[in-house]
C-alpha cells in the first residue's frame, strides 16, 4: 500500500469513527447516559442530550439513539452535570479508613481538595510522630513522606473520588521551625522555599494557610509572600483561612490582597464569612474590596459553606501565645495556676489582636461540643458549652480549659457565628465556589463516635435544594457552574469541571426536584437525598444511590507539575 493510500484510509476511518460517535451510525461506547438534561458547567442554558463515555473520557454528547453501550443509563427527567468539586475537604484521614466517601459521593462530589493550612506532607520524623500521636477515633499508619506520595498512596489504595491538595503553610513552618513562636532565619526561610518548590514540582496546587491558629498565627506576612513567590513560579495559587473573619476582617482581606499582589499569585478566601454579630455588616465592604481587586486585574476568588455555624476546636477560644510550643505546652500552662489565670482573662476579654470564636458567638449556649478523644467525655457529645458548664458547676471559660486538658485534644466544636442574609448575599457572587470544610463519612461504625457538623453530609445538596430550588437565590445552571467549572478553572485542573467532549468522565445524575440535605446539628449523621448515579473517571461508583464497590478516584496535579 502506498503512503498516500495508507493516509487516505486512516483519514477515512477517523471520519467514520467521528460520524459514529455523533450518532450518524451505530457506535459502541462503554457507557451511554440517555435523555438527561445537560448542565455542562459553563452556566449556559441546559439542554436534553445523550452522553457517550469511552473508558474515562466523554467522547460524545448529542443524539446517540443509533449507538449502543455496554452500560446504558436512563436519565430522563434528571439533571446530568459535571461531578462537583469540594474546594475545602478534610477527608484526608476518613478516606484512608473508609474510601467509599459516601457522605460526599451521595451529594455528587467527585473531586476533593485538601490543604487548609495543614497538609499530609511534607513530613519529617517529628511530624509523622505528631500525626500518629494526635489520632483520635480514626487510626492509620503513616506510609508516606511527601504530599505527592500521600495522594499517590490514596490512589493506589483505592478511593471513590479524585484528590488534590495545597501545601499547608503551617506544615512547612512546623517542618522547619516547629510549633514555637519564632521567626525563620534566612537559612530556615530558604529551606521553607525549597520544600515548597519540591512539592510544587510534584503537583501541589499552591499554598494554603489558616492564620487564626497557632503556629500559623506566628507567621508574618512576608513569610507567606516568600513561599507564595515559589508557588507562583509553578502556576500555583494562594488560598487562606484569613488572619481574621471577625473583628479584623477588613484588615485580613487587605493582607490576602497584599500577598496576591506582591507574590503575583491568584488568591482565594477560604469559607468566606463575617463572624460575630458585630461584624456581619462588614460583608458588604469585603465583597466590594474583592470586586474592586478583580476589576483591577487581580485573580481573587472565594469559597463558602451554606450554614450559619462553623466548626473547629476549643483552641479557637484561646490566645495564640498559650499554644507556643504546641499542645503539650498548652496542657502545662493550663495546669499552672498563674498562667491559667492569664489565659482565662484573655478568653473573657474582647480583643482585636486574635480571633476569639467563643466571644464571637455571644453566648456559651451557641458553642456546641461535637468531638472528643477520651471515651469518658464522649457522653458530652452534642451538648452545648453552657450545658456542660452547668453540669460541672463551673463557668464556661474554666470548662473550656478543663475539657481540653482532660481530652488531651482541641475538642471538636461548632460555633454559631454567621447570619442567613450574608449567606444568601455571598452565594449570588459569580466568583464564589463551595467547600464543605469537613470530612466525608458514613452513619456507621467508628464515625458514630463523634458528631460532625452537618455540612459533612449536606453542604452541596443544601445549595441545590434550599438555595436554588426552594429560595431561588441563583439558577440551577449557575449553581452547577460554581460547583464544577469555576473551581476547576481556578485550580487549573486538566480537563475537569465541564461536561464536554474530550473531558474526563466525572458525571453526576440527580433529581433537581428532590435533592436536599437531611443532616441537622441535632442529628448530623444523615445522608443527603436526590443524587442517583455518580461516575468518576468513567466508572459508575453510585448506582441508584448505592455504592457499586468500585474505586476509580485519582490523584490530580496542579498545572505546574514537572514531568507530567
Amino acid at each position: 500500500m502506498t503512503k498516500v493510500l495508507y493516509s487516505a484510509v486512516l483519514i477515512f476511518c477517523f471520519c467514520l469513527t467521528m460520524s459514529f460517535a455523533q450518532g450518524g451510525s451505530p457506535s459502541k461506547f462503554d457507557v451511554i447516559i440517555r435523555g438527561g438534561t445537560i448542565y455542562d458547567g459553563t452556566g449556559g442554558k441546559p439542554y436534553v442530550a445523550d452522553v457517550g463515555i469511552t473508558r474515562d473520557i466523554v467522547t460524545s454528547i448529542g443524539d446517540l439513539s443509533r449507538s449502543k453501550a455496554a452500560l446504558e443509563v436512563d436519565a430522563n427527567g434528571m439533571a446530568v452535570a459535571p461531578g462537583f468539586i469540594n474546594m475545602l475537604s478534610w477527608s484526608t484521614e476518613t478516606l484512608i479508613v473508609d474510601p467509599r466517601s459516601l457522605g460526599e459521593l451521595k451529594q455528587g462530589v467527585t473531586t476533593q481538595i485538601f490543604g487548609e493550612g495543614w497538609s499530609m506532607g511534607p513530613l519529617n520524623d517529628r511530624l509523622k510522630k505528631q500525626l500518629k500521636d494526635e489520632q483520635g477515633d480514626l487510626k492509620y499508619d503513616v506510609r508516606w513522606t511527601s504530599l505527592a506520595e500521600y495522594l499517590q498512596y490514596l490512589e493506589k489504595k483505592g478511593i471513590s473520588q479524585n484528590v488534590a491538595s495545597f501545601i499547608g503553610a503551617t506544615t512547612i513552618r512546623q517542618y522547619v521551625i516547629g510549633d514555637a513562636d519564632k521567626q525563620p532565619t534566612p537559612e530556615q526561610m530558604q529551606q521553607m522555599r525549597e520544600l515548597v518548590r519540591t512539592e510544587m514540582k510534584a503537583g501541589a496546587l499552591g499554598i494554603g494557610s489558616s492564620l487564626i491558629y497557632a503556629p500559623a498565627f506566628y507567621a508574618k506576612t512576608d513569610e507567606l509572600i516568600e513561599m507564595c513567590k515559589v508557588a507562583a513560579e509553578y502556576k500555583g495559587k494562594y488560598i487562606s483561612h484569613m488572619r481574621s473573619e471577625g473583628n479584623q476582617l477588613i484588615e485580613a482581606v487587605d493582607e490576602l490582597l497584599r500577598i496576591s499582589r506582591e507574590a503575583n499569585i491568584p488568591a482565594e478566601i477560604y469559607h468566606l464569612k463575617a463572624a460575630g454579630k458585630d461584624n456581619w455588616a462588614k460583608m458588604d465592604q469585603v465583597l466590594a474590596k474583592v470586586e474592586a481587586a478583580r476589576r483591577s486585574g487581580m485573580k481573587i476568588t472565594a469559597d463558602m459553606y451554606t450554614y450559619t455555624a462553623g466548626a473547629t476546636g476549643l483552641d479557637a477560644a484561646m490566645p495564640p501565645w498559650a499554644l507556643d510550643g504546641g499542645y503539650p505546652e498548652l496542657y502545662k500552662r493550663i495546669q499552672d495556676p498563674e498562667t491559667r489565670k492569664k489565659i482565662l482573662e484573655e478568653i473573657r476579654t474582647p480583643t482585636d489582636k486574635w480571633e476569639n470564636l467563643y466571644l464571637a458567638t455571644g453566648s456559651a449556649d451557641k458553642v456546641l461540643l461535637i468531638g472528643f478523644k477520651n471515651d469518658k467525655l464522649k457522653p458530652l457529645t452534642g451538648k452545648t458549652l453552657a450545658e456542660v458548664a452547668k453540669m460541672r458547676g463551673t463557668d464556661p471559660e474554666n470548662t473550656i480549659l478543663d475539657l481540653v486538658l482532660e481530652d488531651q485534644s482541641r475538642v471538636g466544636t461548632v460555633y454559631f457565628l454567621m447570619n442567613e442574609d450574608n449567606i444568601k448575599k455571598q452565594i449570588k457572587y459569580p466568583w464564589v465556589s463551595f467547600g464543605s470544610d469537613a470530612e466525608s463519612m458514613a452513619p456507621e461504625g467508628v464515625f458514630l463516635k463523634s458528631n460532625p457538623h452537618p455540612r459533612a453530609y449536606g453542604n452541596f445538596a443544601r445549595l441545590l435544594g434550599k438555595y436554588v430550588r426552594d429560595e431561588k437565590v441563583i439558577t440551577l445552571e449557575e449553581a452547577i457552574r460554581r460547583l464544577s467549572g469555576l473551581p476547576a478553572t481556578n485550580l487549573g485542573l486538566d480537563r475537569r469541571g465541564f461536561l464536554k467532549k474530550g473531558f474526563f468522565a466525572d458525571v453526576v445524575i440527580f433529581d433537581p426536584k428532590t435533592i436536599a440535605d437531611k443532616a441537622t446539628f441535632e442529628k448530623p449523621h444523615q445522608f443527603a437525598v436526590g443524587v442517583r448515579d455518580v461516575f468518576v473517571n468513567g466508572q459508575q461508583l453510585l448506582k441508584n444511590g448505592e455504592h457499586t464497590g468500585k474505586f476509580s478516584g485519582r490523584a490530580l496535579w496542579g498545572p505546574g507539575k514537572v514531568n507530567k
